[in-house]
C-alpha cells in the first residue's frame, strides 16, 4: 500500500507551506504515479515529485520512509 501518503501530505503542509487541499491533491497525484509504476512513494525521484508540485524539495525523502513514518507517530496507538 501507500501508508506513507499521509506522511507526504503532512510534510507538504508542515515543511513546504502548502495548504492542505493542495497537499491532498499533490499526494493523490504522487500515489497515482507510484502506483502506475508499481513502486512505493519513496522510489519516485525528485524530478517526478517536482513535476507534481515544484515546491517539493529533497527534504521530502526524510518523510517517505516507513521508518520515518513510524517514528512520527508518538501518541499511544499512533
Amino acid at each position: 500500500g501507500y501508508a506513507t501518503a499521509t506522511d507526504l501530505a503532512d510534510w507538504l503542509v508542515r515543511e513546504a507551506g502548502i495548504p492542505f487541499r493542495e497537499a491532498h491533491h499533490a499526494t493523490g497525484a504522487a500515489v497515482r504515479l507510484a502506483e502506475s509504476r508499481g513502486a512505493p512513494l519513496d522510489a519516485l525521484d525528485l524530478a517526478d515529485l517536482q513535476a507534481i508540485d515544484p515546491r517539493i524539495d529533497e527534504r521530502v525523502f526524510t518523510a517517505l520512509s516507513v521508518d520515518a513514518s513510524v517514528a512520527a507517530r508518538t501518541s499511544y496507538g499512533g
